[in-house]
């Protein structure tokens, strides 16, 4: 069955699907986007992921092509013409096709709006929840506005690559510091040696996560210690637990860094009581 894509205003075929050569977000990576987890057929997290997706459009100066109601009414739909039940919506705005130009244009270009949807595969979703995933340290090397969800990727792309090629599933960005940051696509979190539930603080530093959001929420309320602030990458390595999150991936744990096993390098028990509590299992 042929994928959907909603492309400015029109569903198509997603191999016929296409955008302007013109296009700022091909040209310059003027463009942001947003994803929504999708699970059991309800889409996750709307609030929060409309709260960003806002924002990052007014950091950026991009006005919306529609508003809330409108554009929920498209996700719904490019979900339901996709037969997705268990996966993601995709969404991505551009400043628009306009003469290749650093500046903004001087006619404001028409922004460009494209959706998709698909399955994933749930069962190699709940295997990482249940067995964890390894990962590997590289330097922070990312512009300063990360926390604007711009489709500027190509460090996190180089780094994610590294991280395959090395047997690992995701890889952690280090500050000049020796602070860890965050993933290439997911948050990192700690619980330290005193017991604490631990990841970095919100700042231009790292992307405001939805659901990073939703699991200090249900922390607070089963009264577990949390502290939002950073911590280096030796004090990740010696902590009793370490885990990522995502929409696609709530509370994946982290067994191995730079292949030094994470407490006894099995998941651990506050990281699995968190993501069955964000999965309500």
């Amino acid at each position: 069955m042929s994928r959907i894509a909603y492309v400015d205003g029109a569903y198509t075929p997603l191999r016929y699907a296409s955008i302007s050569i013109q296009d700022r977000g091909f040209q310059f990576a003027d463009s942001i986007y947003e994803v929504w987890a999708v699970r059991r057929g309800e889409i996750c997290d709307l609030r929060g992921h409309f709260d960003r997706l806002w924002r990052s459009l007014s950091e950026l100066r991009i006005a919306p092509p529609m508003n809330e109601a409108s554009l929920l009414a498209v996700l719904r739909e490019t979900m339901r013409r996709n037969h997705v039940h268990d996966g993601i919506i995709y969404l991505q705005i551009s400043r628009g096709a306009a003469s290749r130009d650093h500046a903004f244009p001087t006619i404001p270009a028409k922004p460009t709006m494209v959706v998709t949807a698909k399955n994933l595969d749930r069962a190699a979703l709940e295997a990482r929840g249940r067995n964890g995933v390894k990962i590997i340290s590289t330097p922070e090397m990312r512009w300063a506005r990360r926390d604007i969800k711009s489709v500027n990727l190509l460090p996190n792309v180089l780094a994610r690559q590294a991280a395959k090629e090395a047997g690992a599933f995701e890889a952690w960005f280090v500050d000049a510091q020796g602070y860890v940051t965050e993933g290439t696509s997911s948050n990192a979190w700690i619980v330290d040696a005193e017991g604490r539930l631990r990841t970095r603080g919100l700042s231009h530093d790292i992307l405001h996560g939805v659901t990073r959001a939703m699991l200090l929420k249900l922390a607070r309320e089963r009264q577990m210690p949390v502290s939002e602030e950073p911590f280096t990458l030796e004090e990740a390595k010696a902590a009793r637990e370490a885990f990522i999150s995502a929409a696609s991936n709530p509370a994946v744990p982290v067994i191995a860094i730079d292949n030094v096993p994470v407490g006894q390098g099995t998941p651990g028990p506050i990281t699995l009581a968190l993501r069955a509590a964000y999965l309500g299992a």
